[in-house]
């Protein structure tokens, strides 16, 4: 059953556990973090900087990464996602920031969800 996945997977954030009910809800197959990219390395080839998409949708062969950072803190999630483009030019991956997740919440009758997505607590409260 759907619902016993959720159970063995510990999502960073809420909002990821809301996208994978949402999903669910309309049979959209899924997977939380299966693959990692490296994007940097350092002059002995070491991987310096990686990047794990929080989702990954089969049936779209689409990459998704949830964001609730407040842009000015969401830097290196773009800069990963410039680096993704770059180097895995046919991987197709969608950043989906805040006001998206809250956006689609909304559209999908989360209500009191949508309004419980915040960043994480070092960055504050405020929406």
């Amino acid at each position: 059953m759907e619902e016993e996945k959720h159970l063995s997977i510990h999502f960073s954030h809420p909002a990821e556990a809301m996208f994978a009910r949402i999903l669910d809800y309309y049979g959209v197959e899924w997977y939380y973090e299966p693959r990692t990219f490296d994007l940097e390395w350092n002059e002995k080839g070491k991987v310096k900087l990686a990047f794990t998409p929080d989702f990954y949708l089969p049936d779209q062969e689409l990459f998704i990464e949830l964001t609730t950072l407040r842009p000015q803190l969401a830097s290196i999630k773009n800069k990963k996602i410039r680096l993704m483009a770059e180097l895995y030019p046919n991987i197709k991956i969608k950043l989906m920031k805040r006001r998206d997740i809250r956006d689609m919440m909304i559209k999908y009758g989360l209500y009191e969800d949508a309004q419980a997505i915040r960043g994480t607590e070092a960055q504050g409260s405020n929406g």
